[in-house]
């Protein structure tokens, strides 16, 4: 899969490989289309920082969870 493509599936894999490296709870709270590719930039940079860490402290968790709550479609 060649991430640098924008596309919607791409949105979707980040989206979904996301919710599962921080175990997000509440599965509904992040899908797929809440995000669109105008801001795949955006998206694929936090997901890239998520991607190469192994753990995450509780406010880095919070912090994340605001830069996706940012970039959600209006």
């Amino acid at each position: 899969m060649n991430l640098d493509v924008k596309s919607t599936e791409n949105v979707e894999f980040m989206i979904e490989q996301i919710k599962e490296k921080l175990k997000v709870l509440n599965l509904g709270a992040i899908k797929p289309t809440h995000f669109d590719e105008e801001m795949y930039t955006e998206l694929k940079e936090i997901y890239d920082h998520i991607m190469k860490r192994d753990s995450f402290s509780p406010n880095e968790m919070q912090a994340l969870a605001e830069e996706l709550g940012n970039l959600r479609k209006r």
